[in-house]
């Protein structure tokens, strides 16, 4: 029972986390959408949905986070541990109880995003909706990509991706 919290706490966390940053973009986007929108606004924002979608969605979650959150997440049902459990989410992102290169690599990709939040926020509309729009479709991505490898990781036979545990 101890086990199956944290995978649930887990999948929720990141759940919550994806969900409400698309919640919260989507808006913006569609605000954009709605005011002056010229052929080279239309033009940018094909090439930065089509962009954002291979890079954070198929790149980013399908072929690297989100095979990884399931091995944890199946890591994690496996060996449960009180703090593992309480951070579940943590956990399974890789912020601890994971490789030395894992930890700096989820550490830096996280602050990098913050950066990158920061100046997207100062960037005047349609721009910032053209931005915010590739973002919710490589979350939306992310989303389903990170939940059908938990799915995947518990009901496959051989999940061969890594729980990259130290």
């Amino acid at each position: 029972m101890f086990a199956v919290v944290g995978v649930v706490w887990a999948v929720t966390g990141i759940s919550l986390l994806l969900g409400l940053a698309i919640l919260r973009l989507a808006p913006i986007t569609l605000e954009a959408l709605a005011g002056p929108f010229y052929w080279h606004h239309w033009l940018a924002l094909v090439v930065v949905v089509v962009l954002m979608a291979f890079a954070e969605g198929y790149r980013g979650f399908q072929r690297a986070f989100s095979p990884r959150f399931g091995a944890r997440c199946r890591y994690l049902f496996e060996n449960p541990t009180p703090a593992r459990v309480l951070l579940a989410p943590f956990f399974c992102m890789g912020y601890f109880d994971a490789t030395r290169r894992r930890q700096i690599s989820s550490i830096l990709l996280t602050l990098m995003i913050i950066v990158l939040i920061v100046i997207v926020q100062h960037t005047p509309q349609p721009w910032r909706g053209i931005i915010d729009a590739g973002v919710c479709v490589g979350l939306i991505w992310g989303l389903g990509a990170t939940n059908a490898y938990v799915v995947l990781a518990f009901t496959a036979k051989d999940y061969a991706y890594s729980p990259e545990i130290a």
